[in-house]
């Protein structure tokens, strides 16, 4: 047996929700984005992103910032470095799932 992990142990577990890895995999592509952008994008209701960036930032994962664009009160959202690191390697796993098992082909006996 080979000393080699599964990249399956390169997951992370919080990413298995498809909608955590969504939001996470829109904030990874910008800076910050509002939380409405977000919520459009990924197409969920305001409560679900609202429970769902909440538990990536209690992860470390996501930033919650909270301001005013003019006078009217703005949410956004930012993959911090943790966050955007462990979404890397969470693709990597999956790319190297996808890619399946490096196999060397089995030996015919005649060739020997």
């Amino acid at each position: 047996m080979s000393t080699a992990r599964h990249p399956r142990h390169r997951l992370e577990p919080l990413l298995q929700s498809p909608v955590r890895f969504s939001v996470l995999a829109a904030l990874a592509a910008a800076e910050r984005l509002e939380f409405r952008f977000v919520r459009d994008v990924v197409e969920v209701s305001d409560s679900a992103l609202s429970k769902q960036s909440a538990a990536l930032e209690e992860a470390g994962l996501v930033e919650v910032e909270k301001g005013y664009l003019g006078k009217r009160p703005r949410t956004w959202l930012k993959a911090t470095p943790k966050g955007r690191q462990v979404f890397q390697e969470h693709c990597e796993g999956l790319q190297a799932i996808a890619r399946g098992p490096e196999v060397d082909p089995p030996q015919d006996p005649g060739e020997r």
